[in-house]
């Protein structure tokens, strides 16, 4: 794996021995410092689930159109189900796409007063004619989520904190699954899959099917390649991170590019955040990090929150502006004012 763009770690460490598991750590935090992002293997996650998980993301996309767009996401006001091909925009340009978003099913809050970002709160939208969709990506919620929080107290330690940090400031996770179709074009020139991007919560753990490429990582101001490796998941950090740790740890720009006619690439991120009312405190580092802190990026056009439902919404709001204007105009014309 020497020739790969990304660092590679192994979640196994952590289980075989405190020699290991300090490696683990110490290869997390520099990953995550150096880079933003790395292959994660020793996850757990069997062939079967992966199997399944694929078979059903194709079953899904085979189905009628009318089948998909019984629960497209415009008829959500939380931003779930079905987003058709373009649908979504990233830096304002249309990405080329379709997917399903799944997230925690709970019931709407119907509160006037309460903050603009419980609007995400709501149930999910299944489609009728595939129930065993809900099944399998209850199996993956489930295991993903183990991954997730032993990576967080893998950092926390790392960080110099102690090992609950993460968990203490966490609340109710608002988690994220979007299950992804790239179809293939057949323009002569790379096209917009997803556009350049920084994730903006904690912590992505991303599936991608076998063979598959297209996913690019911004190193150094340039873009690198990050194909799929077998057994490996994907993870990068969000902007929440970066703002934790005063830029010690930083958010990285990543996009896919499409595949070519008649190929396609089904690809599943995992997002894993907080509550939506958590605000995830300035981590106190030891000295020698603190001095390697960059601050938290000035950009003006992407301004990072402290409450993560802040985070959430604002990238809601841009990346389906449909959803946004039929349910939400009075939070579009809040922000269109600044």
């Amino acid at each position: 794996m020497s020739d790969l763009n990304l660092p590679v770690l192994d979640l196994s460490l952590l289980v075989q021995g405190p020699n290991a598991a300090a490696r683990f750590r110490e290869e997390l935090r520099a990953a995550t410092h150096d880079v933003g992002f790395f292959y994660l293997t020793g996850t757990g996650v069997s062939p079967e689930l992966e199997a399944r998980l694929l078979q059903a993301a194709k079953d899904f996309f085979a189905l009628p159109e009318a089948e998909k767009l019984s629960i497209e996401n415009v008829t959500s006001p939380h931003f779930r189900g079905y987003t058709r091909v373009g649908g979504e925009r990233t830096q304002g340009r249309v990405d080329w796409r379709e997917q399903i978003d799944i997230g925690p099913e709970r019931d709407a809050i119907d509160d006037p007063d309460a903050p603009g970002y419980n609007r995400l709160i709501g149930p999910n939208l299944w489609p009728t004619a595939q129930p065993e969709l809900k099944d399998v990506v209850t199996d993956w919620h489930d295991h993903l989520t183990g991954v997730a929080r032993k990576l967080l107290r893998a950092w926390a330690l790392a960080l110099g904190a102690e090992e609950q940090y993460f968990d203490r400031h966490f609340g109710d996770p608002q988690t994220l699954i979007k299950i992804v179709r790239y179809p293939g074009k057949d323009d002569p020139t790379p096209q917009q899959g997803v556009g350049a991007h920084k994730d903006s919560g904690v912590l992505t753990l991303l599936w991608v099917e076998p063979g598959k490429g297209g996913l690019q990582v911004e190193r150094d101001g340039e873009w690198v390649d990050a194909p799929p490796v077998s057994g490996a998941f994907v993870v990068n950090i969000g902007e929440l991170l970066e703002y934790a740790t005063q830029g010690y740890l930083r958010a990285t720009n990543h996009r896919v590019i499409s595949p070519r006619f008649p190929d396609e690439r089904i690809s599943v991120p995992f997002f894993f955040n907080p509550a939506l009312d958590a605000r995830l405190p300035i981590i106190e580092l030891p000295a020698e990090l603190a001095a390697e802190a960059r601050g938290v990026e000035d950009d003006p056009t992407n301004p990072i929150h402290a409450t993560y439902g802040e985070n959430a919404l604002k990238s809601r709001l841009r990346a389906h502006p449909d959803v946004a204007e039929r349910w939400h105009p009075d939070l579009v014309a809040a922000r269109a004012a600044f």
